[in-house]
């Protein structure tokens, strides 16, 4: 197993960091299905980003229910994080993460609004809907495949279906950027990233919004 390049090493490194204190502040009632206090401090639930407690937007994604959720969600980090942030660069797969992180919330928060949300895999979903675009024929059937399965596992409740579409339609956007070449991208994800947080004010905030 090689090391992973940055990014995805802040991802695993991080989720896994904040899986073990909680488990130790919690007195291992995270190894059994009970909720610790990063838990509680990170996970998403609507009414608290309403509060103003918007780092939960983010701190979701590095947070976990157990531990089969988060071996499951770092291997597949693993797997197919490394590759493509060595293709495209730490830079780039880092806004690529926080634009599809921030998509995922931003579903999870407006199909959701009321349900706690945690775990990486919309962001991963992100990093899906980015490959679609940028790989090649043969390499896209893998991607089709995987991403149908997901889609499947989707539909098992309590999976957060929200956050996994909107990372994955958040990284189509900058799968094209990427294909159109370092210019367009340098100029196309900031812009990304800021309508990402536009949506995630907005869902955060529906009663702002209505007519």
């Amino acid at each position: 197993m090689h090391r992973p390049p940055p990014v995805c090493a802040a991802v695993i490194g991080g989720s896994v960091a904040l899986f073990v204190v909680d488990a130790v502040l919690s007195q291992g009632a995270t190894l059994r299905g009970g909720l610790g206090p990063i838990f509680q401090w990170l996970a998403l639930y609507g009414p608290l980003v309403q509060e103003g407690q918007y780092w939960r937007v983010l701190g979701c994604i590095l947070t976990h229910g157990g531990p089969l959720h988060l071996a499951f969600n770092m291997w597949v980090a693993y797997s197919l994080g490394t590759a493509f942030e060595r293709a495209i660069g730490s830079g780039r797969f880092l806004l690529l993460s926080l634009i599809a992180a921030l998509g995922s919330s931003a579903f999870a928060l407006l199909f959701n609004f009321e349900a706690v949300t945690v775990g990486a895999s919309g962001m991963i979903l992100g990093y899906g809907g980015a490959m679609l675009v940028t790989a090649t024929r043969e390499f896209r059937r893998d991607i089709i495949f995987w991403l149908v399965q997901v889609a499947v596992l989707s539909l098992i409740p309590g999976v957060s279906w929200a956050g996994h579409l909107g990372g994955f339609l958040f990284g189509l956007p900058v799968g094209v950027a990427l294909r159109f070449g370092p210019r367009v991208f340098a100029r196309a994800a900031p812009l990304l990233l800021a309508i990402a947080g536009a949506v995630v004010y907005i869902t955060a905030h529906p009663e702002r919004f209505r007519g």
